[in-house]
């Protein structure tokens, strides 16, 4: 029991730093500056949602893309660790990640108008949290973890993500108040430490796998 309590709080932090919804506060205002403090918070609710299903769903058929396009684990660990260490390198410069969403694309859906429904899923949800990072992980987590006990605290560490991007959206305006861009972007910063080391570690893991070490 220690050891999926363990488990899932290393699963939590990796998916929190990776998924970074604090970060994601900045994109999340500007696309709902002019809505109401409901409808803000029905789109935080359709996000947490959407990433939710997302990411269950890459977790539950990730080892069935892994034999349809003749991939294995490692492979995929290897080339899930260069994607992170490039997410972790923009996010140590206090920016979000090209990988997840570019300034373009956040400017363009700021500009549009667009439905509750568009905003909540793209580009909030997808790629914004529940970006490339993201599915790797816990497609990677999911094929590595050999018991039914292992599989079931991912998808209960998903769920927890799902719920903390709910809790952050709705207290947007706060955190904003009380972090400001600066104590945002420190944070951002913090989370690209994080990302950093498992970024190598996936790598390293890849490597022993793949060349039997």
């Amino acid at each position: 029991m220690i050891e999926l309590i363990k488990y899932f709080v290393i699963l939590y932090g990796g998916l929190f730093a990776i998924t970074n919804p604090v970060g994601a506060v900045p994109v999340f205002l500007g696309v709902t500056h002019d809505l109401s403090r409901e409808e803000r918070h029905e789109i935080a609710t359709k996000t947490a949602l959407t990433v939710l299903l997302t990411l269950v769903t890459f977790a539950l058929v990730g080892e069935w893309i892994f034999r349809f396009f003749g991939s294995s684990v490692d492979a995929f660990a290897i080339a899930g660790g260069i994607l992170l260490f490039k997410m972790a390198m923009d996010m140590l410069s206090g920016r979000l990640s090209t990988v997840k969403i570019s300034k373009e694309e956040t400017e363009e859906f700021s500009e549009e108008v667009v439905t509750l429904e568009e905003v909540a899923i793209i580009p909030l949800a997808i790629p914004l949290i529940s970006g490339p990072g993201a599915i790797t992980t816990v497609m990677i987590y999911m094929a590595k973890s050999g018991t039914i006990p292992e599989k079931a605290v991912v998808i209960a560490s998903i769920g927890a993500i799902a719920a903390t991007v709910w809790l952050v959206l709705c207290s947007s305006n706060r955190i904003q108040e009380r972090l400001g861009r600066v104590g945002i972007k420190v944070m951002t910063r913090m989370m690209g430490l994080i990302l950093t080391s498992m970024a190598v570690q996936m790598i390293i893991n890849g490597i022993k796998g793949a060349f039997g070490l």
